[in-house]
């Protein structure tokens, strides 16, 4: 259960309802964090416009997108993240073998060279300090344009809030992402 008391559906402001509305027709649930940061409506508001904006159609895979926020929560220690960027990563046809295996993705087969690089940018820029180092950022772009190489810093980004709001609140994970990592045997970090 969220550290401050969650909002009841009457309580969400009505020029609020459409965000979560389109929230969960993209995912297929109420997010419990949105319904949190619904208490303040321009935070709901900008960190929608972000993940819209990042998660979005890009030059990046969205598969790659899911498993990039995947790593990246996996290297922040937030569960709740991991299950919704597994559940995501599934959504867009990732899968559940490839998924279980990302944060292995140094020598596991299923990942080619440019997924492994991108991967693994995700695993040391989530570190904090991040330790990405200027040799992984060459190899990175070895493989993937300037536009894709932003888009994949902005995942980790994103996450990087994403992560510290939902361990720092300890938003309960909902159902179907739970229902989803335990069905395809997600081992929680």
């Amino acid at each position: 259960m969220s550290r401050i008391p969650r909002l009841s559906p009457d309580d969400i402001p009505d020029d609020i309802k459409p965000l979560i509305a389109s929230g969960e027709q993209i995912m297929g649930f109420t997010m419990n964090d949105g319904i949190d940061m619904a208490r303040n409506p321009d935070i709901l508001r900008g960190v929608s416009q972000m993940i819209f904006s990042i998660y979005g159609p890009g030059k990046l895979d969205a598969g790659l997108k899911r498993l990039v926020g995947y790593v990246a929560s996996t290297a922040a220690g937030c569960r709740y993240c991991q299950q919704h960027s597994a559940h995501g990563a599934g959504k867009a046809a990732v899968d559940p073998d490839k998924i279980n295996a990302a944060w292995a993705y140094e020598d596991s087969p299923l990942f080619t060279d440019a997924e492994r690089i991108a991967l693994k940018v995700a695993h040391l820029g989530s570190l904090s300090p991040a330790e990405v180092t200027d040799g992984d950022f060459t190899e990175l772009r070895s493989y993937f344009s300037d536009d894709e190489c932003l888009e994949i810093v902005a995942v980790i980004a994103m996450f990087g809030f994403l992560n510290r709001w939902n361990a720092v609140m300890d938003t309960d994970v909902e159902d179907v992402p739970a229902d989803y990592a335990k069905a395809i045997g997600l081992k929680l970090r």
